[in-house]
C-alpha cells in the first residue's frame, strides 16, 4: 500500500515539473509565521479583517485536508505553530485551485492572501496562490493512529516530531533548559569554556570509556567520562568560576535512565564548599521549575515534585536506617551491611569494601523512595576518590548526590586538594583495576602535578541535563529528551 502511495506522489512531483513547477523550489518568500499572525491578529472581528490590508505569505507543512465542495481548508504547521489556509474556488484563480489535486498531507506548501476569520470565528489566511515546495513522497502516519510504536518514533525522530505535537515541545523545554542554566551561572561570573572530548588519560567518574586510536600520533585515546579534572585544572589556573555544558560518553548499559552518550553541566567554584552548592542548587531548580511551569511543583508519572526550597538532607549512614532496616550501631559494621544486603538482593555483596557496601545497600533500600528532591549527604571515602575528607569523620567525604523522582540527577562534592591524599587514592584506584574493577580510576600524575602547584579550595558539581529535561517535561524515558539516542541498527 504505501508503495502505492509513493508511487502516486512521485507522478505528481513529475507533472508539476512538466508544467514547469519545480516541485522542490527555493524561492518563496515567508513575510509571517502563524505565531505572529494569531498575535497580531487574533482579537480583531471578521469585519475589522475584511476592512485591512493585511496579505501574508505563509509556509508550512500540510497536516490535514477537508474537501467541502468548492471549499478547501488546508492546515499547516510552520515554527510558530499551526494555522488554516482556506481556497474558495470563486476567489482565486481556477489554476491555483486545480493545483490542490497535486497537493498531499505531508507536502511543505507555500501560500499567499489576506488574513481572515471564518464565520465560526477561526483565523485563517484566506488563500490567493498555491505552491508546493517540497513534495512529500512518503505518507505520514494516520491521522487517529498516529506514530505510536516506540522504537519508529526513536529512530526516525523527524517524523516523530512531525506528527507529535508535544514531542517538539519537550525539545523546545530542553533547550530552554539548558538557556536558563547558562543565564543563571553567567550572572553569577561563571565562565562558560570547552575541554577535550579526546583524552589520552580518562577520569572524573567511575566510568568504562570508549576507546579509539589516533592514527597520526599512534595512540589509543579515550571519550571522556566526565569534564571534571580539566575543569578543576583550570581553577588551580585561576579561573575560579567556570563551567561547562557538554557530552560525556560511557560505555555501559542502555535503559530508561542510560544512553552512552549523554549531556552533563560541570561547574566549579573556588572558595566554596559543597554545603555552598546545596544552596545553590536549590536557588536554580527551583528558579527553573518556576520559569518553565510558574510554579515550584511539576508533575512526574503519578507523583507531584515540588522544588520548593528548602531541599530535604540524608546522610547515607541515616538512610541507611530510615530505608535499609539498619540500627545506628550496625551501619558500620560488615555482617549487618551483608545479611541486608542478601535481603535486598545485591549481588556480589562478599566481594565489596564497606564502603562500596554501605553504597550498594543503600541505592537498593533507599533509592526508589526519594521522590521529592533530596541531597544524599556524607559518602564513604572509598566510593569517593576525588572528594575532600570530612573534618569531623575522615571515614566519610563532603559530597552530596541530588536524587529526584528515585533517580541521581546530580554530585557534587568539596574537591580534594590535598596532592598527597589524592595520589594515594588514585594508587588505591590502580589496585582496584588490576584486581578487576574495569570503572575504577586510572593514575593521572599531570592531575597530581596540578594539585602540587595548588588548587584553592573548591566545590564542584555535576548535573545530568538528560535526566533534569526527563523530570521538567514529565518524561519516563532518556530516550524522550535526546533527539537521536543510541539504537541498535535496523534488520
Amino acid at each position: 500500500m504505501e508503495e502505492k502511495i509513493i508511487g502516486q506522489r512521485r507522478e505528481k512531483a513529475e507533472t508539476l515539473r512538466s508544467r514547469g513547477e519545480n516541485p522542490y523550489a527555493n524561492d518563496f518568500r515567508v513575510t509571517h509565521i502563524s505565531s505572529e499572525i494569531i498575535a497580531v491578529h487574533g482579537e480583531k472581528s471578521l469585519e475589522q479583517l475584511e476592512t485591512e490590508d493585511n496579505q501574508v505569505a505563509i509556509s508550512g507543512r500540510v497536516r490535514a485536508v477537508r474537501k467541502f465542495g468548492k471549499i478547501v481548508f488546508v492546515s499547516l504547521d510552520d515554527r510558530g505553530g499551526r494555522i488554516q489556509a482556506n481556497f474558495f474556488k470563486k476567489l482565486i484563480d481556477e489554476e491555483e485551485f486545480e493545483r490542490l489535486s497535486l497537493m498531499d498531507v505531508g507536502d511543505i506548501v507555500g501560500v499567499t492572501g489576506p488574513v481572515m476569520k471564518t464565520n465560526r470565528g477561526e483565523l485563517s489566511v484566506m488563500a490567493k496562490t498555491l505552491r508546493i515546495l517540497t513534495k512529500s513522497l512518503r505518507p505520514l502516519p494516520e491521522k487517529w493512529h498516529g506514530l505510536t510504536d516506540v522504537a519508529t518514533r526513536y529512530r526516525q525522530r523527524y517524523l516523530d516530531l512531525i506528527v507529535n505535537d508535544t514531542v517538539r515541545e519537550t525539545f523546545k523545554t530542553r533547550a530552554q533548559i539548558v538557556r536558563y542554566v547558562r543565564d543563571f551561572l553567567d550572572q553569577r561570573d561563571y565562565l562558560e569554556v570547552e575541554t577535550p572530548m579526546l583524552q589520552a588519560i580518562y577520569g572524573g567518574a567511575s566510568a568504562r570509556p570508549f576507546t579509539t586510536h589516533h592514527n597520526t600520533l599512534d595512540m589509543d585515546l579515550f571519550l571522556r567520562v566526565a569534564p571534571e579534572l580539566n575543569l578543576k585544572r583550570l581553577v588551580v589556573g585561576g579561573l575560579h568560576r567556570v563551567y561547562e555544558v557538554n557530552r560525556c560518553f560511557r560505555n555501559e548499559g542502555v535503559s530508561t535512565r542510560h544512553n552512552p552518550e549523554f549531556t552533563m553541566l560541570e561547574f566549579y567554584q573556588a572558595f566554596a564548599t559543597y554545603e555552598d552548592l546545596m544552596d545553590l542548587t536549590e536557588e536554580l531548580l527551583s528558579g527553573l521549575c518556576e520559569h518553565l511551569h510558574g510554579q515550584t511543583t511539576v508533575p512526574y508519572g503519578e507523583e507531584e515534585i515540588s522544588f520548593a526550597k528548602p531541599f530535604k538532607r540524608l546522610p547515607v549512614l541515616d538512610g541507611l536506617v530510615e530505608y535499609a532496616g539498619l540500627e545506628a550501631d550496625q551501619v558500620t559494621d560488615r555482617d549487618s551491611l551483608l545479611e541486608a544486603a542478601q535481603r535486598l538482593g545485591v549481588k556480589k555483596a562478599e566481594t565489596l569494601s564497606i564502603g562500596y557496601l554501605q553504597m550498594e545497600v543503600f541505592e537498593a533500600a533507599a533509592e526508589e523512595h526519594l521522590i521529592q528532591p533530596t541531597f544524599v549527604t556524607d559518602f564513604p571515602l572509598d566510593v569517593s576518590p576525588l572528594s575532600r575528607k570530612k573534618d569531623s569523620n575522615p571515614d566519610l567525604v563532603d559530597r552530596f548526590e541530588l536524587y529526584i523522582a528515585g533517580r541521581e540527577v546530580a554530585n557534587a562534592f568539596s574537591e580534594l586538594n590535598d596532592p598527597v591524599d589524592q595520589y594515594e587514592r588514585f594508587a588505591a584506584q590502580v589496585k582496584q583495576r588490576e584486581g578487576g574493577d574495569a570503572e575504577a580510576h586510572p593514575m593521572d600524575e599531570d592531575y597530581v602535578r596540578a594539585l602540587e602547584f595548588g588548587l584553592p579550595p573548591t566545590a564542584g558539581e555535576g548535573i545530568g541535563i538528560d535526566r533534569l529535561a526527563m523530570v521538567m517535561t514529565n518524561s519516563p524515558s532518556i530516550r524522550d529528551v535526546i533527539l537521536f539516542p543510541l539504537m541498535r541498527p535496523e534488520g
